[in-house]
């Protein structure tokens, strides 16, 4: 079982972050709330739940999207928060593995009793949550995570915030065949749900252009073991690698083919966790493309950006700004806008009706649309470089990648 780690945001409290220990398997200690007509709602607060990787190679991830709704509850808490109650966070590591999901998503549930999960992170952990939340009725708010079947009919208490993965590889495969004229792409991915999702994207979009993927290289969940997939990727002589996964074994996979004289493109979906990503990539990053489904966060140009950005600092003076912390940022306060509109009386259908029936949210300028049908707000994708500095830069075609990336 992954270890819980229990995380509190509360008006005018810095936010206390309890880290695993190595060899404990407890879990938080129940908080005892009075009886009440909708659970994780008292008369001073909101409780909201968060099961996500805190530990293990993807808890970059956890740890981000947690940093940002964290800052949205803070914002909003300073002000006296929603309708006189403050918004608390509580979140438990699953370690990005599906079964520690299922137990934390019931703990958060059934013991908690919180009024809402939010900024649930991966596709697999996703699959095996989503229905225990659903037949609970507990409404599960801005996944991190572009899965299809996130977006399916059957759902009706899930909100999706960010572009599915489906537009993501889209995106890049019409860069790579219209920008450049790349005929042979390959496609690298982890084996479980989430590779999968990212797979079949990458597929239909080849499919929409007459076109099959030249090589396919695969490599287990969790792990960094990616020799055996990049030596299947090098048999169709790719000039192009679409990578589906997390950002330790994504990088291994990059060093490992630059190291063994690959030349290709790289590109990977956002999920990787960008900051992360080049982090460990370090000097062989440069040139490495990574769509994004939310706004450049350092591009205070942009009023969202801009309010993310002094939430950020107000929480945290010395969290580094990054495209995972600014989707968290949002999840966030796209449950603080419709618990606005629910009023004093709020409970979960109230938050579902706003969310979907409400339509058109504004986020400081990043506009979402909801509607019947459509549990998705935000259909934008944006393409980014990592350039030989390091750090990421905004493009809108791949020739534009030179002026980031010295030859």
């Amino acid at each position: 079982m992954a270890i819980a780690s229990l995380v509190v945001a509360c008006a005018g409290d810095e936010a206390a972050v309890d880290e695993p220990d190595a060899g404990t398997t407890e879990l938080p200690a129940v908080v005892t709330e009075p009886d009440t007509a909708t659970p994780g709602v008292s008369d001073d607060r909101i409780l909201f739940g968060q099961s996500a990787a805190l530990s293990g190679p993807a808890q970059e991830l956890g740890r981000n999207m947690r940093l940002g709704i964290l800052a949205a509850f803070e914002e909003v808490n300073a002000t006296g928060g929603v309708h006189g109650r403050v918004l608390e966070l509580q979140t438990l590591d699953d370690a990005y593995e599906p079964e520690d999901a299922i137990v934390m998503t019931r703990h958060l549930i059934d013991q908690e009793q919180v009024f809402a999960l939010i900024g649930a992170v991966g596709t697999p952990t996703a699959r095996s949550a989503t229905p225990i939340a659903r037949d609970s009725g507990v409404p599960y708010i801005a996944p991190f995570t572009g899965a299809a079947f996130l977006r399916d009919d059957e759902w009706d208490n899930i909100i999706n915030l960010r572009a599915s993965y489906g537009q993501e590889t889209e995106e890049m495969v019409a860069r790579l065949t219209e920008d450049v004229g790349i005929s042979r792409i390959a496609v690298m991915y982890q084996n479980d749900s989430f590779g999968r999702a990212g797979f079949r994207g990458v597929t239909a979009a080849l499919d929409r252009r007459g076109m099959d993927l030249a090589s396919i290289g695969i490599y287990p969940r969790n792990t960094t073991a990616v020799k055996t997939g990049l030596i299947d990727l090098r048999q169709g002589d790719p000039e192009a690698v679409i990578l589906i996964g997390a950002y330790e074994p994504v990088a291994r996979l990059i060093q490992w083919a630059r190291r063994t004289g690959m030349d290709a493109k790289f590109m990977t979906v956002s999920f990787v966790g960008s900051n992360a990503l080049a982090t460990e990539l370090g000097p062989d990053g440069a040139g490495v493309l990574v769509t994004q489904v939310v706004p450049f966060p350092e591009d205070d140009a942009l009023p969202v950006v801009d309010s993310y950005l002094n939430a950020l600092a107000d929480h945290d003076p010395e969290a580094e700004p990054g495209f995972v912390s600014l989707e968290g940022y949002l999840a966030g306060r796209l449950a603080i806008a419709a618990l606005e509109q629910c009023g004093s009386d709020v409970d979960r259908s109230c938050l579902l009706e706003q969310l979907i029936e409400r339509g058109d949210i504004d986020i400081d300028g990043f506009g979402l649309h909801f509607g019947a049908g459509d549990n998705q707000g935000s259909d934008e994708v944006f393409l980014t470089v990592i350039g030989s500095d390091g750090t990421y830069h905004p493009v809108e075609t791949l020739h534009e990648i030179d002026r980031w990336v010295t030859q």
